[in-house]
């Protein structure tokens, strides 16, 4: 059940109380609104900015009541750290090559996708997602969206990223690999080749949705740096947000 309100001329929508995925004991609600044909890009890049997250024909963020641990995050591509280990998974991966032109969905891909998701999330919401349902999440909603796509030297598909291309960045929307493929930590190669992508295309960030202090799901994404946060004043680097809570704690 949602209940609607209007903000100017977009009409967005409160969800219900749910679990939340993240952090156990804790409920979230969500506050949407539906992606109208040809307004797909200009609506993506202004909510995007202000902390929406896309999902198939949605832009969504959390509404929760009692709780705000769910912090929108973007890496600061311009001016990424290349660390020793970051490089290492570059070249354990240099006999992919990537393209970025696939922007309907194939049964290649849907393959895939299920193998993934069989192995890593078999009890998830997206468990037993059909083709049809795929189609929905790559072709509905932005239209300057692409899936791209990482294939070894036989040509095989070993990794795949569903990403939207916004006015300042890439906003990585799901990804998924070949299970068996985990020696070459394809999902943390995925983001790194987003980020080189973004710089490249002159592009300066690179949209990771949601970091979640506390959650063994979201923490990852502060390994990204230099890394922004979306506070109430705006995004901030996450080395003063970081500083500022562990002074709070004091």
């Amino acid at each position: 059940m949602t209940h609607p309100f209007a903000t100017r001329q977009i009409p967005f929508f409160l969800t219900a109380a749910a679990p939340c995925p993240y952090l156990p004991g804790r409920w979230e609600r969500k506050v949407f609104t539906r992606i109208e044909i040809g307004e797909g890009p200009a609506l993506n890049d202004a909510l995007t900015h202000a902390g929406f997250r896309r999902s198939q024909g949605v832009l969504y963020r959390p509404a929760c009541e009692a709780c705000d641990a769910c912090k929108s995050v973007r890496v600061d591509a311009t001016h990424f750290d290349w660390k020793r280990r970051w490089r290492k998974i570059l070249n354990r991966n240099d006999d992919l090559t990537v393209s970025t032109e696939a922007q309907t969905a194939t049964m290649e891909q849907y393959e895939l996708l299920t193998r993934y998701l069989d192995s890593r999330h078999g009890d998830g919401d997206m468990a037993g997602m059909s083709f049809g349902e795929y189609v929905m999440m790559v072709e509905e909603g932005a239209q300057r969206t692409h899936v791209a796509e990482y294939r070894d030297a036989d040509g095989t598909l070993v990794a795949a990223a569903l990403t939207d291309v916004l006015k300042d960045g890439l906003s990585l929307i799901y990804s998924f690999f070949d299970p068996e493929e985990d020696r070459r930590s394809p999902g943390t190669f995925m983001i790194l080749d987003a980020i080189r992508r973004a710089d490249a295309a002159g592009l300066p960030f690179v949209y990771l949705g949601y970091w979640v202090r506390g959650s063994r799901k979201m923490s990852y994404k502060a390994a990204y740096q230099p890394l922004q946060v979306l506070t109430p004043s705006g995004w901030q680097a996450y080395a003063e947000i970081a500083n500022d809570e562990t002074e709070n704690e004091d």
